[in-house]
């Protein structure tokens, strides 16, 4: 009989739901595992900064009941990825939370739990900058020194397989990974029943993101993985859901800036040779996947720090006349409230402005800058404290709303509000302080992790 370990992944990120349905039949279907990414920093530094979890309590609740109790069911274990959504201790502290209420409402269900932390200590980081060992990866990021790491919330790593597979061997039913390389805990699954590493990690980056490498795609739906000696298989667990080689294939290069090199926490993966062939119905073999390991062995830093507060409004421009000209009055409102607070220093704030209709999204990459009829302008003030902030966007926005433009037939207002009030005060403002990577000696040693009862 051939060999195979099959891994079931319910979801592109805990808390994005999923159909009973579809859960109901990849349980079915006899997994060895369950493994659930929760993290993710497309979103930017926010979560991360300010310590909040990327999704609600009530929607990762309402997805943790059914992995739990469905792992325990099947007598299989659960592996969560980038607790909390950015994996910091606060992050996972947050998630014990809602699976100490879990196994309370269900006391029949007591899986041996453990927790895998990932921050880095500033000490660590000084020390490792001293020698030369950590490099940035983002050029918009500052240079990393001692005053940066103080101002930054808490700096965590993506850790790779190792920790997660040192926490298998000690007989772990429910693992909770802190900060992690996406298809890490997938990888960990086959790694440790002792399949080949590269697919091991080429079927994580396909199952990180759930259904999403379908047709129709989506992160809230159900995969399967199963991995044999030279090969593995992907399909949905909703038959409405297809894999086509091309679908598979395009997920497998999904937000990689190389078109078949995928680096990792220790690795390189060369997916040149992959080969992808569609099977009967809606599943798709892949093989061919190589992986190095590196040296030296890096890991990805991530840390964000408070820059700025912001208060922001939305508002349409339906009057050709000023769509015409919207930058230019734009800019004349930003000199006009700049010289109203002429006492203040300009570098105390930014006033911006995002015209979505001509160039909102792409900018001056945009190919065809041709405005619609409407417009939406969401402008937004960032200063060194929320009251500044709110009163320059109040004086942007009554600036903005009876500003005189050139060829303006009417003395009405020029901005049509959506909501009232119409300036929401949002609150601090992050940016990612540390983007790096650093290499160290022992992919474990950083790790930690302990045993944890409710």
């Amino acid at each position: 009989m051939k060999r195979e370990v099959k891994v079931l992944s319910p979801c592109g990120i805990l808390g994005y739901g999923f159909p009973d349905a579809s859960f109901a039949a990849g349980l079915a279907d006899s997994p060895d595992a369950i493994v659930v990414d929760a993290g993710s920093t497309d979103a930017g530094p926010h979560k991360l900064g300010a310590k909040t979890a990327i999704v609600s309590r009530r929607a990762a609740k309402k997805d943790l009941v059914r992995i739990i109790l469905g792992g325990w069911s099947l007598k299989i274990p659960v592996i969560i990825g980038s607790a909390g959504g950015s994996g910091g201790k606060t992050h996972i502290e947050w998630t014990m939370g809602i699976i100490a209420e879990i196994l309370k409402e269900n006391p029949d269900v007591q899986p041996k739990t453990a927790i895998i932390f990932s921050d880095i200590p500033n000490e660590v980081i000084l020390a490792k900058l001293g020698e030369g060992k950590v490099r940035c990866l983002d050029a918009k990021v500052l240079p990393l020194d001692a005053k940066i790491l103080s101002e930054t919330t808490g700096v965590v790593a993506q850790m790779g397989v190792e920790p997660i597979l040192r926490v298998m061997e000690a007989g772990a039913d429910l693992i909770v990974c802190g900060r992690a390389y996406d298809p890490s805990p997938f990888a960990a699954i086959g790694i440790h029943a002792g399949f080949d590493p590269a697919l091991s990690y080429h079927l994580g980056k396909v199952l990180e993101c759930g259904a999403l490498c379908c047709n129709p795609g989506t992160t809230k739906d159900c995969m399967m993985g199963v991995l044999y000696e030279d090969c593995f298989e992907v399909y949905p667990c909703d038959p409405k859901r297809k894999c086509t080689t091309l679908s598979v294939a395009a997920h497998t290069f999904y937000e990689k800036d190389h078109p078949y090199i995928l680096h990792g926490p220790g690795i390189a993966m060369d997916l040149s040779g992959c080969s992808f062939t569609q099977l009967t119905g809606n599943r798709v073999r892949v093989g061919g996947s190589k992986l190095a390991a590196t040296d030296p062995y890096t890991i990805k830093l991530e840390g964000a720090r408070k820059v700025a507060y912001r208060t922001f409004v939305v508002a349409g421009v339906r009057d050709p006349i000023l769509i015409s000209q919207i930058e230019e009055v734009e800019a004349l409102v930003t000199e006009s409230v700049c010289e109203q607070y002429r006492d203040i220093d300009k570098s105390d704030y930014t006033i911006n402005f995002l015209n979505y209709g001509k160039n909102a999204v792409m900018g001056s990459l945009e190919p065809t800058p041709v405005p619609g009829h409407e417009l939406c302008v969401v402008f937004e003030v960032l200063a060194k404290s929320q009251e500044l902030s709110a009163a320059i966007c109040s004086s942007v926005r009554s600036t903005f709303m009876h500003y005189g433009y050139e060829g303006r037939k009417s003395t009405a207002g020029n901005l049509a509000f959506p909501f009232a009030p119409s300036d929401v005060e949002f609150g601090a403002v992050y940016e990612f302080s540390v983007y790096h990577l650093m290499e160290i000696d022992d992919p474990v040693s950083l790790f930690g992790w302990q045993w944890w009862r409710p």
